[in-house]
């Protein structure tokens, strides 16, 4: 017996018009090389704009001051509640192209943690960029004075030649950048030092660095 067997189906391709394959290819292979560009110029655009960014915060950025303290004195040291402070601190504004507005500043001096004297000591002031300013000032002191929980200690202090004292300067900044002005700031600077039975700081803390803080 012979066995019979049907034919495979064969499979008929489409019968696409002369070129169209062609064009297909040649359409696709443009739009991905302009979506490639498109997206290159776009990756160029944001890069640069990136860097001009960058430069622009580096250059006005602002740079805080910088507080040294020059002189401090005390003269009637052995009765503080009747004599006052004399300072002098330079203030250095390092930046190159950014003024400083300082409203009134106040001055404290702390004998370890108690106040023993403050009150204003300068009026409101510009400081150009790249400048250094000498603050000089002066206010009454109202102790340690006989009688007071810590007297004892203080004039033992003076006796010895070493007296331990911490001097702020406090005040509200405005940094000034080209034409218009940064919102406020509140300075707190702070400098440690001794001073000697004379009232006189010792020198060895002559135009020591202040701390300062926004």
């Amino acid at each position: 017996m012979s066995s019979y067997q049907s034919p495979l189906p064969t499979q008929t391709r489409p019968n696409h018009p002369p070129g169209t394959r062609f064009r297909h290819r040649v359409h696709e292979k443009l739009t991905t090389r302009l979506a490639k560009c498109l997206c290159s110029v776009l990756l160029t655009l944001i890069l640069i704009t990136g860097i001009i960014l960058f430069v622009l915060w580096l250059s006005l950025r602002p740079h805080r001051p910088r507080f040294h303290l020059s002189s401090f004195s005390i003269p009637g040291i052995t009765q503080p509640a009747s004599s006052a402070v004399i300072f002098n601190v330079t203030d250095r504004n390092r930046n190159k192209k950014i003024g400083i507005y300082y409203d009134t500043m106040y001055g404290s001096v702390y004998y370890f943690d108690r106040l023993i004297g403050s009150g204003p000591v300068l009026f409101p002031f510009y400081q150009p960029p790249k400048n250094t300013t000498s603050l000089q000032g002066t206010f009454s002191l109202a102790g340690p004075k006989v009688g007071d929980s810590n007297w004892g200690q203080f004039s033992a202090n003076v006796a010895a030649g070493r007296v331990q004292l911490r001097f702020e300067l406090n005040s509200t900044i405005r940094f000034k950048v080209k034409v218009w002005d940064t919102h406020r700031h509140h300075l707190h600077v702070e400098c440690n030092l001794v001073v000697g039975g004379d009232g006189n700081m010792l020198a060895s803390y002559k135009d020591e660095k202040c701390s300062i803080y926004f």
